[in-house]
């Protein structure tokens, strides 16, 4: 067969591009081994130069062109335009003669299509077969692609692997001539090496991604990182790419300089570096431990630097925690020790908080003792806090009202009697003075209740500097030292302690209720011997609770200091006063003279009160109370019956609205009534005598049924049908309405279930909701255990709150309102328009429907103004995209005007009332069923 120069008119063009495609890929392989490989071993196990040495030979004129490919590793051979082989260089012949004595794969037909010139090798890899032949199919595409002229040159990888081996090549198809290929020459470079040595990269990365520390390979000559395991982008939350363009001396947070050192000494010394232990920030801000181990690794003429980074931080955590719990044990042995010595309460209690910094290692630490009569915490002795604490503490510390998550953790641990754990204070806005707390230092503190006979009779109050300080064996012997101090508040010096809390207001100083009872009985006696007569008079501050939801607490405070030495300067006498409620003062006058004109006096005294602004903090405040008195003896012969009297003096008269009324027998049967009222309702209650009525939701364009309102009425056995009127203000005054209410939820989701379950529409429920309801701690659990029940109650109920009762408390109602809708209830402001301020706030309120009061309806056809204020409420709704729904329509006309606002909704005796559940069930859910 012909040489190829024969067949080739002008051979030195694609001999050039040969060339030029094999030094392309060489360098590839170059680069893929960073530059550290010049030589690759072939089939015979000869070391082959690489693109240094080959560069000089290729370079070099005089080198006849036979010669040169020859001397190239790669087997190339030249391909005429039908792809049959023209030439082949001794690369090629020599692995072909391997080949054919290799028998152990016969079917190696990529390989046996070069064979020998003159075999067509595009037609070989077609039909090429075994082991060997899985690339073949790309191999024949590629060197087609460059004959028919569809690319200039290709370049792929393929495998050709035998039963013994695994071989990887590089083939370069470069065509002959370009415009018009007349051929091409096929070059395979064979890369299992490199192929092999990637592979061994792998696996190597591989097992350092499942090794637990973080794993850095630095190259000393750069200073550049060249590899990080899994666990080190873990470390950092960095990918892999991210982390590999930072410097080493950013990982550890030091300078290049230290760095290199620390790396020349190590590599001097000819062993491992000692391991170093160091801390780091986390990404939460908090601070870790690592301990740092190092050693150098020399291969292929590169040095590497090994850092091995382990997170240490739960051992150094066990190291602080043994510390201590060693000074809780010294805070515990010291603190019994002066409970055995002191006999003094302060003495104690100051002692005690003085020991909690200097044995326990706590910042600040301090001691409440609960006053019950005026309902709050009151600081007795302290340790590290500032003056400014115990002003701002009586204030803060208040037991009054329905608990919170907002309250003080001292607050929250006396009203749970339980010891409650805030291990960082950065999660509660709630804390005195937290941004001071932090800035010296402090991260978590803990409220212990000292109890006392079941019950929490002060608090323990300890800051820690450390976030995460109290775990569970602190905890263990903090309870124990909380139980030590109380049983020493229970034992030393407790008839003074029980005194000062069971007779005196701490607020103002006045006699509570216990004394004040001591004294008037006191007062009767000395009348009954002289013959004269005494009255008691119960005070009531009228819209007290306005005045701590407008100025806050501090104020409401202050306000009851400034009234109560207003009164004992008019009085003349501190001990003829009182304060018995949160609210409420009591005053005796203890002689009476017959002529004395007592009504006169009331009404002096009351004219004074307006008259007198009480200035609070810088607002001047005018009072009017509400004044019930009883007189002895004709009111009661003893102390008990004339306080109750007056008591009830007092409820006639802000019942009625009179500034003041003295007690008549008259009063008394109202409040038998009462009581008989509500004796009853609580057997009603448990007799289940109470039912649900409903009355429909119509839709007020279609006319169809869309929901129901629920309303409780009371089957009474004796009489029938009670009105509502006549007992649902007992069931609010007396707070049965919340007992009731949870009834009334838990039915109509029972109802609203049933009528699922029987098939019929399942329409929404709307349940009303009270104020009692609304503020109970546990009203948001209970909607969360009323829906529970079945996947699909949440979807048909409505809770119906009235504007008066959101108003009463915005903030807090919007954070209870938030809870709810986050359990997929729905909520409706019901009686829009009576709570007068709420068009500002109502944007931000979680609520879905607004229903139009009864009373807005019925003005709307009595003139223009009345219209329009509908119209307004309807249009602000849609704007805030709430459904509208009217309430009490009762004509046509008002149906049609309402049709025309464009309201969503309507209900009333125009289309029916409220009906038993078996009528409305028959009437309503079964007609539109069909």
């Amino acid at each position: 067969m012909a040489e190829p120069t024969a067949r080739v008119d002008d051979h030195s063009k694609p001999i050039a591009q040969l060339v030029d495609a094999h030094l392309e890929a060489a360098q590839r392989l170059e680069d893929d081994t960073h530059g550290e490989i010049d030589a690759v071993t072939d089939q015979q196990g000869r070391t082959v130069l690489l693109r240094r040495s080959q560069e000089h030979l290729l370079a070099r004129a005089d080198v006849p062109e036979s010669a040169i490919l020859d001397a190239l590793p790669a087997r190339i051979a030249m391909l005429d335009r039908e792809g049959i082989i023209v030439s082949v260089n001794h690369a090629w012949r020599e692995f072909e003669a391997a080949n054919s004595a290799d028998s152990t794969d016969s079917t190696d037909s990529t390989e046996q299509a070069s064979a020998g010139i003159g075999i067509n090798y595009l037609a070989s890899c077609d039909a090429a077969t075994g082991l060997a032949a899985a690339d073949a199919p790309r191999v024949a595409s590629a060197i087609r692609s460059v004959l028919s002229g569809h690319r200039k040159s290709v370049v792929i990888e393929y495998a050709s692997h035998s039963a013994l081996a695994e071989r990887w090549f590089l083939l370069s198809v470069t065509p002959i001539a370009d415009d018009n290929p007349s051929g091409a020459v096929v070059m395979h470079l064979d890369i299992t090496e490199r192929k092999k040595v990637s592979r061994a990269q792998r696996h190597l990365a591989a097992a350092m991604d499942a090794m637990r520390d973080a794993i850095y390979l630095v190259d000393r000559k750069t200073m550049s990182l060249i590899h990080v395991n899994d666990a080190a982008c873990q470390l950092h939350r960095q990918s892999r790419d991210e982390l590999l363009v930072w410097s080493p001396w950013k990982i550890l947070d030091t300078t290049r300089e230290s760095l290199e050192r620390t790396y020349d000494k190590m590599i001097e010394s000819g062993v491992a570096a000692e391991p170093v232990e160091m801390t780091r920030q986390n990404d939460d801000g908090s601070i870790g431990w690592v301990e740092v181990r190092r050693h150098a690794k020399r291969s292929d003429g590169r040095l590497t630097i090994v850092t091995m980074v382990r997170d240490i931080s739960e051992r150094k955590a066990a190291e602080a925690r043994i510390q201590r719990l060693n000074r809780m044990f010294a805070m515990l042995s010291s603190i019994n020790t002066l409970i055995v010595r002191v006999r003094e309460r302060d003495e104690l209690f100051k002692a005690a908080c003085q020991i909690a910094l200097d044995a326990g290692g706590f910042r600040m630490a301090w001691i409440g003792i609960v006053d019950r009569s005026e309902t709050l915490i009151v600081p007795v002795a302290s340790a590290g806090l500032e003056p400014e604490f115990l002003a701002v503490a009586r204030v803060r510390l208040s037991l009054r009202g329905e608990a919170s998550d907002k309250d003080p953790i001292s607050v929250r641990a006396v009203r749970s009697n339980a010891a409650v754990v805030l291990n960082d204070i950065r999660e509660d806005s709630h804390i005195f003075f937290a941004r001071k707390r932090l800035a010296q230092g402090i991260h978590a503190m803990v409220a212990l209740p000292l109890t006392i006979a079941g019950e929490a009779a002060g608090v323990l109050t300890l800051y820690a500097a450390d976030v995460g300080f109290f775990d569970d064996e602190e905890m263990a012997l903090l309870t124990e030292l909380a139980g030590d101090i109380a049983f020493a508040i229970d034992h030393i010096d407790k008839q003074e302690r029980l005194d000062y809390l069971a007779y005196y207001d701490v607020l103002t100083g006045l006699a509570n209720r216990t004394l004040f009872l001591e004294r008037v009985a006191q007062y009767m006696r000395s009348a009954a011997v002289s013959a004269h007569r005494l009255v008691v008079f119960v005070i009531d501050i009228e819209r007290f609770s306005n005045i701590n939801d407008t100025f806050g607490r501090a104020a409401g405070d202050a306000l009851l200091n400034l009234m109560a030495q207003w009164i004992a300067r008019k009085v003349g006498d501190v001990n003829l006063l009182a304060r018995v409620g949160a609210d409420k003062f009591a005053l005796v006058l203890p002689e009476v003279v017959a002529d004395g004109n007592v009504t006169q006096l009331v009404e002096n005294a009351l004219a004074g009160f307006l008259d007198h602004p009480f200035q609070v903090h810088d607002t001047a405040l005018r009072i009017g109370v509400k004044l019930g008195a009883a007189r002895f003896p004709e009111d009661g012969e003893n102390v008990e019956t004339l306080f109750r009297n007056a008591e009830a003096a007092l409820k006639a008269a802000k019942t009625s609205g009179e500034p003041y009324l003295f007690y008549t027998p008259a009063m008394n049967e109202a409040v038998v009534q009462t009581m008989t009222l509500e004796n009853k309702l609580r057997q009603a209650l448990k007799n289940e005598e109470f039912v649900l009525h409903y009355q429909p939701k119509i839709n007020m364009v279609s006319g169809k049924l869309t929901g129901a309102e629920a309303l409780i009425r009371w089957n009474n056995p004796e009489t029938g049908l009670v009105p509502p009127g006549q007992f649902i203000p007992v069931l609010e005054d007396t707070g049965l309405i919340y007992e009731v209410g949870r009834w009334a939820l838990r039915q109509a989701i029972a109802d609203y279930l049933r009528w699922r379950a029987a098939g019929f529409a399942a329409v929404p429920v709307s349940v009303n909701v009270s104020q009692l309801q609304l503020r109970h701690r546990h009203f948001i659990k209970e909607i969360e255990q009323a829906v529970a029940v079945d996947p699909h109650a949440a979807a048909g109920l409505e809770l119906e709150i009235t504007e008066s009762v959101i108003m009463a408390d915005v903030k807090r109602s919007i954070a209870t309102l938030q809870a709810i809708r986050a359990l997929n209830v729905t909520i409706a402001i019901d009686d829009f328009g009576t709570g007068f301020s709420s068009l500002s706030y109502l944007s931000k309120l979680p609520v879905d429907t607004l229903k139009i009061d009864r009373s807005f309806v019925l003005d709307m056809t009595s003139g223009p103004q009345g219209l329009a204020l509908v119209s307004t409420v309807i249009t602000l709704a849609h704007s805030l995209r709430l459904k509208v729904v009217a309430e009490g329509v009762e004509t046509d006309e008002q149906r049609r005007l309402l049709h025309a606002l464009n309201c969503d909704e309507f209900q009333g005796f125009l289309f029916a009332k409220p009906v038993p559940v078996n009528v409305f069930e028959s009437r309503f859910l079964l007609a539109l069923a069909t």
